[in-house]
C-alpha cells in the first residue's frame, strides 16, 4: 500500500535517538540492573491536591466534552501565571490549551509555516523539532550552538542566516539538551531580528521553572513582540505531570483562534478533569515544587562535583533544565558509542548528543531524574566506563 509522504518527513534520525532508551527498557524488564538516565520524565510523584482535583473532578461527573479552547478557568489561570512570571499583558482570549508542549509546538507550526517556508532552529535540537517541522513542508535551518559558547545561540549567527523565505525563529530556553538560558540583552537582539524580518517567534519555556542561575526572560514581554510570538510551555517537568499532557499556547488573540479551528478537528479539547486539576496545579500554593526545583537543582551539582576530573570527562554545568551535557571527546569514542558501551558495560541509560544534532557530537545528554544515591552511583559508572574507554585508546 502507498502512504503519504508525510510519513517520511515525521521519521529519520529523530525517532530512532530513542532506541537505546527501548534497548535500557528492555534489559530493566529482565532483570538487569539498569540505572535509566535517557529520558526527561520526573521521578517525582504529581502532588497529591492536583491527583485529589482530578479525582473529585472525575466523581462530579466532568468526564463531557470540554472547551475546545480550554475551559475559562484554565485559561485565566494559565494568563494570570504568564503574566506574573514575565510581566506580559495577556487575557485569557490568548490562551490556547492543548495537549502537552509536544501538541503545542506542532499546532503553531502547521497554524505559521507553510510547505517551503524556513524555519531557523538553535541546534543542538530537541529530537522532535525537525519532524515537528517537516510535517508542514517547512525546511529546518539549524543555527549551530557550540559547547564552547556553552550552547547559548549567538544573534549574528541567526542574523546570517535569514533568507526571504525565513518565516520563523524557534528556540528554548533554558534549552533542551544543555540546559543553557538566554540572557536578556540576547533576547533583545533576537527581537530586533524578528521585527525588522518580520519573523515569528516560537519560544518553547517548558523548563522556565526548572531554571537555577540567571534570569528567565520570556521574549513575548519584549516590546513589539507580543503579536508575534508563540509562548509555549506545560506542565509536565514543573509539576512532574507528562503524563496529565497539560500544555498551552499563549500568543495573540488571532492566533489563538486559528489554534482552536485546528484543535477543533485533531483533539476536540482536552479532558475536563484534567484541566480541573490543572487549574489546582497553577492556583494553589503547592510546597512541592520548590522541593522538586531544589532537588533538580542539587542533582545538578551532585552530577558536576563527582565527574569533576574524571579522565576522559568534562561536564557543561546548565543553568536550569532537568539534564547535564557532558563532553567524553578525550575518549575517542563518538558518543553514540560510548552510549552504548555505557549501557552494555555498566547498565547506564543516556542520549548521545548526535541525536540533537551535530554540534553536540562527542556529548551524552543524562537525565537529572534518580535519587541522589542512584544518581552518584551512575556518576561512577560513567567515569569507569570513560577510564576503561582511554586505556584502550592508549594500547590501541
Amino acid at each position: 500500500m502507498r502512504y503519504a509522504k508525510l510519513t517520511q518527513r515525521i521519521a529519520g534520525d529523530g525517532a530512532a535517538a530513542w532506541d537505546i532508551h527501548y534497548r535500557a527498557l528492555a534489559l530493566q524488564a529482565e532483570g538487569k540492573d539498569i540505572l535509566l538516565l535517557s529520558v526527561g520524565d520526573p521521578d517525582f510523584d504529581t502532588p497529591a491536591p492536583i491527583v485529589e482535583a482530578a479525582i473529585d473532578s472525575l466523581r462530579a461527573g466532568h468526564t463531557h466534552y470540554a472547551d475546545v479552547r480550554g475551559k475559562l478557568a484554565l485559561r485565566q489561570a494559565i494568563a494570570n501565571r504568564h503574566r506574573q512570571r514575565s510581566g506580559q499583558a495577556v487575557d485569557a482570549d490568548q490562551v490556547t490549551v492543548l495537549a502537552g508542549a509536544q501538541c503545542a509546538l506542532y499546532c503553531v507550526a502547521q497554524c505559521v509555516l507553510d510547505p517551503g517556508d524556513e524555519v531557523i532552529v538553535a541546534e543542538p535540537m530537541y529530537v522532535t523539532y525537525e519532524a515537528v517541522f517537516g510535517a508542514c513542508g517547512a525546511k529546518v535551518v539549524p543555527v549551530p550552538v557550540k559547547p564552547e559558547n556553552g550552547f547559548r545561540v549567538c544573534p549574528r549567527d541567526v542574523a546570517a542566516r535569514i533568507t526571504s523565505r525565513t518565516r520563523a525563529l524557534a528556540l528554548n530556553s533554558p534549552h533542551n539538551p544543555s540546559g543553557a538560558s538566554l540572557p536578556r540583552a540576547t533576547w533583545e537582539a533576537l527581537a530586533e531580528l524578528c521585527i525588522a524580518h518580520d519573523l515569528w517567534l516560537i519560544s518553547d519555556e517548558v523548563y522556565s521553572e526548572l531554571l537555577y542561575d540567571g534570569e528567565h526572560v520570556s521574549p513575548g514581554s519584549l516590546p513589539g513582540m507580543a503579536e508575534r510570538t508563540a509562548t509555549l510551555n506545560s506542565l509536565s517537568k514543573s509539576h512532574a505531570m507528562t503524563g496529565w499532557r497539560v500544555g498551552w499556547v499563549v500568543g495573540s488573540s488571532e492566533l489563538a483562534a486559528h489554534l482552536e479551528n485546528l484543535a477543533l478537528c485533531m483533539l476536540y479539547g482536552s479532558p475536563d478533569f484534567i484541566q480541573d486539576a490543572a487549574v489546582v496545579a497553577l492556583e494553589q500554593q503547592l510546597p512541592e515544587l520548590d522541593s522538586m526545583r531544589e532537588a533538580y537543582r542539587q542533582r545538578r551539582d551532585l552530577v558536576c562535583e563527582q565527574l569533576a576530573g574524571c579522565p576522559g570527562i568534562k561536564v557543561l554545568k546548565p543553568d536550569g533544565g532537568m539534564f547535564v551535557m557532558v563532553d567524553i571527546r578525550e575518549t575517542g569514542l563518538s558518543a553514540q558509542a560510548f552510549a552504548d558501551r555505557l549501557l552494555d558495560s555498566q547498565g547506564v541509560s543516556v542520549l548521545a548528543g548526535e541525536a540533537f544534532g551535530p554540534s553536540a557530537a562527542g556529548h551524552i545528554r543524562l537525565g537529572l531524574v534518580l535519587g541522589n544515591e542512584a544518581l552518584a552511583d551512575a556518576c561512577q559508572r560513567i567515569a569507569r566506563c570513560a577510564a576503561a574507554s582511554m586505556q584502550v585508546q592508549a594500547h590501541a
